[in-house]
């Protein structure tokens, strides 16, 4: 077998084994839908740091979002998956994070495979969003609202320092920059993708997080 075709296979095979524990964790074990949902989140997340790695151009990672956002376009419509769609709210979340994995693939890819260009707002994407979420629930301290949507300064706290701490983190490992320039970029990014995580609404997150983070990398270059 194709090499390429062996380790979009095994990705594949990894995705619908989470799919497939979030699953059983919903039906078996009676695990909220909001818990259930940060699980592929987050799983998600981590799994596709593994594209650099085993993918070699961005036509197979195409081919795996497109996949995945099909499958969960038509499990929304037929009202399966409910271990990720089973919300009493409309979000268009789970639809848009294949699409922003696949454009932050992208940005990577004509960026001379900077690693920092597709680990950072993927990242920021898959740990702090639903750590804002988890935090803005327990401790719901300064509630407002965008729109239709609810959110808590407690939330927005929280994504704002643990986008401190995965960018020091990562940038420590993918950049040859010293401190002094790591810093400020570290801030920059966090505030930046904090307050655009709090003015998106019905899952549109998925997609303005990373992008906003990819803008600040790209004009800070």
């Amino acid at each position: 077998m194709n090499k390429a075709i062996l380790n979009m296979t095994i990705l594949s095979m990894l995705f619908l084994l989470l799919f497939a524990v979030a699953q059983v964790l919903y039906y078996k074990f009676k695990v909220n839908v909001d818990i259930t949902r940060k699980i592929v989140h987050i799983g998600t997340g981590v799994l596709t740091l593994l594209f650099p790695l085993l993918l070699g151009n961005h036509w197979q990672v195409l081919i795996l979002c497109a996949t995945f956002a099909i499958i969960l376009t038509v499990s929304k419509k037929f009202n399966l998956l409910k271990s990720i769609h089973s919300i009493d709210r409309f979000s268009y979340g789970s639809i848009l994070y294949p699409v922003a994995v696949y454009c932050c693939y992208v940005v990577y890819y004509y960026f001379n495979k900077e690693l920092i260009f597709f680990y950072l707002p993927v990242l920021i994407l898959a740990i702090c969003d639903p750590v804002a979420a988890i935090i803005g629930s327990r401790f719901s301290y300064g509630i407002f609202y965008i729109g239709k949507g609810k959110k808590s300064l407690s939330g927005s706290i929280s994504f704002f320092i643990s986008s401190v701490i995965v960018s020091f983190v990562l940038f420590n490992f993918f950049s040859s920059r010293n401190l002094i320039i790591i810093l400020p970029l570290v801030f920059l990014i966090a505030l930046i993708s904090t307050v655009v995580e709090a003015l998106s609404t019905k899952g549109t997150d998925n997609i303005t997080i990373p992008a906003s983070v990819i803008l600040v990398l790209t004009l800070c270059r």
